[in-house]
């Protein structure tokens, strides 16, 4: 049976990166456009005067005008057993992970606590607007057996892993190399392609695996070489150096993974902040993604991330950027982008409004090798679809007072949104409703 919805408001999407802030060709804006969706994916796209009259005559229409339609927002880097840890006190990367991160990861062995948190993780990602994201599960096969079940529930495009990690960690969230080898298979087996669901290969960081555990990553990249790859890199000078000094044969922090052929298209690298030139080219030639964490970056005080030039070098890196809750401090993609901004302003760059919206959306989409699917507004795409009101608050409407370009309009999203900005949220087409009751 078939469905149809007519969205109707102002659309943007982009069709490329935007190389200067005023790039109109990077993108479609249609003042009076319109979204028709059937089945879950978007049939037509453009002016409501040219959309309309393919809609059915049985078409749902709802009309979201004055405000902004765009694509779902995406998160590249989150870790899902991390929402009863941010906001929590520590002096640096290591000692939170010590402190907060690992006791409460130890707490997802529990079925019946993966599921609760699952159902919230997924209301408070909807709710400001993200419809996909990247995740991080605990080392425990529950957790991630939790998190994709909500997914499909949801009908949501997640990507996400079951952890690997045999050393340097709690008991309790420790696996062995056979084991994590088993249960990622058992993951990708179960979950994989089920549904809009995607596994990714995740080793937590290499401080956190022997070589030998490295070396079953590495089993699993080669069976499965269609597949995501997450771990951290280069986020802080300890853990850097305390790395290196594990692997003491490899040339630098990055030549770890590809000794262990984790260095490839589709292989995301959360933090990725202090690069040699030589990992920089190394992470540029396999078209592996560095992913940008703002508010995770200047919460931990790990260091600014170098944005713009790393994209500008003659070998550019692909860059994604995330919340990376819970480190991060936000789980607004708006207040990701604002920090992503405040960053390269310290760094002496401009990043205008349009390459953060650009990012947020096709850009992450870009990065994860799904442009084909989400991140944008084309026909044929899914139709996972944010509305956002840029006159939310009495100081954004204030501010919209004197709101004279799109641009400015994006910008003050940016600057002063948050999921009160978020009218709406709709995943392959229908409208999001909390699970929670909270």
């Amino acid at each position: 049976m078939t469905t149809e919805t007519l969205i109707r408001g102002r659309i943007l999407s982009f069709s490329r990166a935007p190389e200067h802030a005023g790039d109109s060709e990077s993108y479609l804006y249609e003042e009076d456009g319109a979204l028709l969706v059937r089945n879950g994916k978007i049939a037509s796209a453009g002016a409501y005067a040219d959309v309309k009259p393919k809609a059915g005559a049985d078409a749902t229409e709802i009309d979201h005008r004055p405000h902004l339609i765009l694509p779902g927002l995406i998160d590249c880097h989150v870790h899902f057993p991390q929402m009863q840890v941010i906001a929590s006190y520590a002096a640096n990367l290591l000692e939170w992970l010590d402190t907060y991160t690992f006791p409460e990861e130890c707490r997802f062995v529990e079925s019946a606590h993966a599921e609760r948190i699952a159902i919230q993780f997924f209301d408070e990602f909807l709710r400001q607007g993200t419809t996909t994201a990247v995740a991080y599960c605990s080392v425990h096969k529950a957790s991630a057996d939790a998190f994709f079940a909500e997914s499909l529930r949801r009908g949501t495009l997640m990507i996400g892993g079951k952890v690997m990690m045999d050393r340097n960690a709690p008991q309790g969230l420790l696996d062995t190399p056979q084991l994590g080898y088993d249960e990622t298979r058992a993951v990708i087996e179960q979950w994989h392609a089920k549904g809009r669901n995607h596994v990714a290969i995740t080793p937590r960081f290499a401080i956190t695996s022997t070589p030998e555990q490295m070396a079953m990553t590495q089993k699993l990249a080669e069976e499965f070489p269609d597949l995501h790859i997450q771990t951290h890199l280069s986020e802080n000078h300890d853990e850097i150096r305390y790395t290196c000094e594990l692997y003491p044969d490899a040339k630098d922090y990055t030549d770890i993974y590809a000794r262990y052929g984790l260095l490839r298209k589709k292989a995301l690298f959360g933090h990725a902040i202090h690069l040699s030139e030589r990992e920089a080219d190394a992470m540029a030639e396999s078209g592996a993604v560095a992913v940008h964490c703002p508010t995770s970056n200047l919460f931990l005080g790990s260091g600014l991330f170098p944005l713009k030039a790393i994209k500008r070098r003659e070998k550019p890196v692909t860059v994604a950027v995330a919340t990376d809750i819970g480190g991060g401090s936000s789980y607004s993609m708006l207040k990701t982008m604002d920090e992503a901004y405040k960053i390269q302003q310290l760094l002496g760059e401009r990043m205008n409004p349009l390459e953060s919206f650009y990012h947020m959306t096709l850009g992450n989409a870009v990065a994860l090798d799904l442009a084909d699917r989400i991140g944008t507004l084309d026909e044929g795409t899914d139709a996972d679809i944010v509305v956002l009101n840029a006159a939310a608050t009495p100081a954004m409407r204030l501010r919209m007072e004197t709101v004279t370009s799109l641009s400015e309009e994006l910008f003050l999203l940016q600057t002063l949104g948050d999921d009160r900005s978020v009218v709406e949220t709709y995943v392959a087409g229908k409208a999001s409703k909390p699970q929670s009751g909270l």
